[in-house]
């Protein structure tokens, strides 16, 4: 162990990252066709608790909020105010084209968000109109792949 203590840090982190990415507490933020496709994630089907991941009905309990659907103007007010009562550090899964991009209904419409990056920073992207179960799950392995590279401790 050298004077800054490398050795205890890194694996301080090594293990601090492994619980937090195998224990992922996401606030499901369903608004539209996206969020049936989110709740069969959670079915006995895909079983999303074998990766540590356990829904939480409050924005102070998750570390992930996973956004899936349309996201209006005037439920981006609500959005960015439950993203700022996340805990730190927290994360985001956009679900879907409406979500990533506005969708089929940003041209046509005044009222859609041409994205939920514009209201609150995007870690992950899940593609599709609706995306697959699968894909959310590749979604999350993606996400624990950020995670696990993260430093914890700085020192």
């Amino acid at each position: 162990m050298n004077e800054n203590g490398g050795v205890v840090i890194t694996k301080v982190n090594d293990l601090l990252n492994w619980a937090r990415l195998s224990s992922l507490w996401p606030l499901s933020f369903g608004i539209a066709c996206c969020a049936i496709e989110m709740m069969g994630s959670f079915a006995s089907t895909y079983d999303f608790e074998r990766f540590g991941v356990f829904p939480r009905p409050s924005a102070r309990q998750a570390d992930v909020i996973i956004i899936a659907g349309t996201v209006t103007f005037k439920m981006a007010e609500r959005i960015k105010r439950l993203y700022e009562q996340m805990p730190e550090p927290k994360y985001v899964i956009s679900m879907g084209s409406c979500s990533n991009c506005g969708g089929p209904y940003w041209q046509h419409g005044y009222h859609v968000v041409k994205g939920v990056d514009r209201v609150i920073p995007v870690d992950v992207y899940v593609q599709g109109c609706p995306p697959r179960p699968e894909a959310l799950i590749g979604a999350v392995l993606e996400l624990q792949k950020k995670i696990e590279t993260e430093h914890v401790l700085d020192m």
